[in-house]
């Protein structure tokens, strides 16, 4: 493994590239995508370094607003930046002298299943698309299902927005918690991100509360048409919102298959070994028809 430093719009980015045993000129490789307010020492770092044991250049980043990179205001999920941050990340592997340019994929875990989803349709250079336990929202079903919490929740973004610009303040809640205004309230997410599974250095339990004007209105389903490149899906009925991804997967219009893996929730596919040697398993197989 080693650093992997790149800019985007003036700001430092700062991932690890983890590389497999080089039996050839120039590697595959892929950029890993992973949940919000994660950083490259989590689960994307997880799956990077079982794709390098796969033969493939795995790099995982801390994208802007968090970890080591830089980017103001802290803590902010904003999928804009996140999907850019992708982007650039694969045009910089592009540029790597070990790296074959034609054989370039992307993956992504939870939300970054998403935010890889829009960096597929939106960069060439990507020949492949891989994603586990994805988190495929559909901001119209969200909304349909509580119209008054949807509106409260980003109009409290747009005030913590014009707070921040007001007084360069930004407010926070936590990333996951079990009581009181959350980003994450789930059991499972609590029992990652708030417990020593998650707990490296690098990563901060905060999200800024400013980031819901924009991550609420984050509809990953509208991919789903616009991908041109083969998908594999790796997801679980104990995951998030399988209905979501099955409905995600059947608006597809490229080469595709959805498989399915039996896991007691969401978060243990971060750090299961078993589940992620299953899943990384799966990605290879998949990556190596279609890329390697």
């Amino acid at each position: 493994m080693e650093r992997f430093l790149f800019n985007v719009d003036g700001a430092r980015i700062v991932g690890n590239l983890h590389l497999p045993q080089m039996k050839m000129s120039k590697v595959p490789a892929v950029v890993v995508a992973g949940p919000m307010t994660s950083v490259k020492e989590q689960v994307t770092g997880v799956y990077a370094a079982a794709l390098a044991k796969r033969g493939y250049a795995a790099l995982a980043i801390d994208h802007r607003h968090f970890g080591e990179s830089e980017g103001e205001p802290r803590q902010y999920e904003y999928y804009h930046d996140k999907i850019t941050d992708l982007s650039a990340a694969v045009d910089a592997l592009v540029e790597d002298e070990r790296i074959d340019n034609e054989r370039m994929g992307i993956v992504g875990v939870c939300l970054g299943a998403g935010y890889a989803a829009w960096a597929a349709v939106n960069n060439a250079h990507v020949k492949a698309f891989g994603a586990v336990v994805g988190y495929y929202r559909d901001v119209p079903s969200m909304k349909d299902a509580d119209p008054e919490g949807f509106a409260a929740k980003v109009d409290q973004g747009v005030e913590a927005r014009r707070h921040y610009e007001k007084t360069g303040e930004v407010l926070m809640i936590p990333a996951a918690a079990l009581e009181g205004d959350a980003a994450m309230t789930l059991q499972s997410t609590y029992d990652y991100y708030a417990t020593p599974r998650a707990g490296v250095a690098n990563y901060r339990n905060e999200f800024a509360i400013m980031s819901r004007e924009h991550f609420l209105q984050f509809d990953v389903q509208p991919a789903a048409k616009q991908i041109k490149v083969p998908v594999r899906m790796i997801h679980s009925e104990n995951g998030l919102s399988p209905k979501w991804a099955k409905k995600f997967f059947e608006n597809l219009d490229a080469p595709k298959d959805l498989l399915w893996i039996d896991g007691p929730n969401q978060t243990a596919f971060y750090d299961s070994p078993q589940l992620v040697d299953r899943a990384s398993d799966l990605l290879g197989e998949f990556l190596d028809e279609k890329i390697g």
